[in-house]
């Protein structure tokens, strides 16, 4: 009985689930563990019998694990325990926010919106119900506006300014999920922190349907403006932290946008394209380089006929680039690039993480680095702690000590008088 007790289960042998899509997804959440932000128990029940090619179940898991988990905040905001409710909202954000991904292998994308809309709900009743202090801040952007949420820091002098961090999102990460990752232990060292929607993300692309760009310089700069207009907030110790694919956007931004103290990128990317490319056949590529676009949409075409699967992951990735065709997608996508002007041109420290074994893009921190030699400094992460692969899913505590402790330094480097306060939360 005792030996086999201490056998480990089977859930630990190297993989989560045999799908290895839906295992990075299961990292991710776990990971979330640290920041309050998932159960590991209750994400590894409700997942762990759903099976490899089962893309209606593990949509249905996380969907259904989500919408429990926000009726228990709700019951616990309605029997007056705020404390509950407010960690089942960021739990059920977050697992709704896999649910909103999980849409990519449905046949039918129909449960796309109605399923962000659940996220965003959550995620805003967390902001309502949590002990921190949050505002909504709307960042004006060509016309309309960016949703943003500015959460100040407990331990922060309300009779001076203080440092923030400005939380930047990946291509398809929740807001919710950014700031379960990083959110509170920023203002556990007394930064305040924002986080918000860029074009091509969440809200912006799923309900208004505004598009990444490449120069996200014409992103983060409004969203400087509004900081340093802020009472609360000190000009001089503004930071940014680019999550997976920001690790291109926060270094393009930084070639212009010099009012940062300090910046992560986690990791540092420096062509988007390389991810997509990967998984094209080189003939395939060969007919694109040579400006054959149309023999190129045909035989993409054909390629999918045989994978529908694959097709449907296609559509849901290329939607925030805005592309009307295979071809037209892939250049857009190739815009996406850091040369050594750009490189040259950024003036702001950058840590940049190296996680071993990188899925998405290997050896890119290494050349973002290199880009950036002047300014940068590179962070590895090992496999041997716990803190490999693409965003160090399940070390945050290994991650975020690293990092901040890297932060707080440049703040005290530029500006002796920024203090930050070691303040649990």
């Amino acid at each position: 009985m005792a030996k086999d007790m201490a056998r480990p289960a089977p859930v630990f042998a190297g993989r989560f689930a045999s799908n290895p899509d839906f295992d990075f997804a299961v990292r991710g959440t776990l990971g979330g563990v640290a920041g309050g932000g998932a159960d590991a128990g209750e994400v590894l029940a409700a997942v762990g019998d759903v099976k490899a090619k089962d893309h209606d179940g593990w949509f249905a898991a996380w969907k259904g694990l989500g919408d429990r988990t926000r009726a228990a905040g709700d019951e616990a905001a309605a029997s007056g325990h705020a404390v509950t409710a407010s960690g089942a909202y960021l739990r059920a954000a977050n697992y709704l926010g896999r649910a909103v991904s999980a849409v990519a292998g449905l046949v039918d994308a129909a449960e796309l919106l109605p399923t962000f809309r659940s996220h965003r709900d959550a995620w805003e009743r967390f902001t309502e119900t949590t002990a921190a202090q949050v505002e909504r801040v709307d960042v004006p952007y060509e016309g309309t506006t960016l949703p943003g949420w500015f959460f100040r820091a407990p331990a922060a002098d309300p009779a001076r300014p203080g440092p923030v961090l400005v939380v930047n999102l990946g291509s398809d990460e929740s807001i919710s999920a950014a700031w379960t990752n990083v959110g509170p232990d920023a203002l556990a060292r007394g930064m305040h922190v924002f986080v918000f929607d860029g074009p091509g993300q969440q809200s912006m692309l799923f309900e208004h349907d505004v598009p990444f760009r490449p120069d996200w310089e014409a992103v983060l700069t409004p969203v400087v403006d509004v900081l340093v207009g802020r009472d609360d907030v000190d000009p001089d110790a503004l930071l940014v932290w680019g999550v997976s694919q920001a690790g291109y956007w926060v270094p393009r931004a930084l070639a212009t946008e010099h009012r940062f103290a300090a910046a992560v990128a986690d990791p540092g990317v420096v062509d988007v394209s390389t991810s997509w490319e990967r998984h094209v056949p080189s003939s395939l590529l060969k007919l694109l380089d040579h400006g054959e676009r149309e023999k190129f949409d045909r035989d993409m075409a054909l390629g999918f006929k045989l994978s529908p699967e694959t097709a449907r992951e296609w559509r849901f990735r290329a939607r925030p680039y805005g592309g009307t065709g295979y071809a037209d997608v892939l250049e857009k996508v190739r815009d996406y690039r850091l040369d050594a002007d750009l490189g040259a041109a950024v003036r702001t420290p950058l840590l940049v993480t190296a996680p071993d074994h990188e899925q998405f893009w290997p050896g890119q921190s290494d050349a973002l680095v290199q880009l950036t030699a002047d300014v940068s400094t590179l962070m590895p992460f090992t496999a041997a702690e716990g803190a490999d692969v693409h965003c160090e899913p399940l070390a945050h505590h290994v991650r975020n000590g690293r990092v901040f402790d890297w932060l707080e330094d440049r703040l005290r480097a530029v500006n002796p008088a920024a203090q930050t306060a070691a303040r649990a939360v």
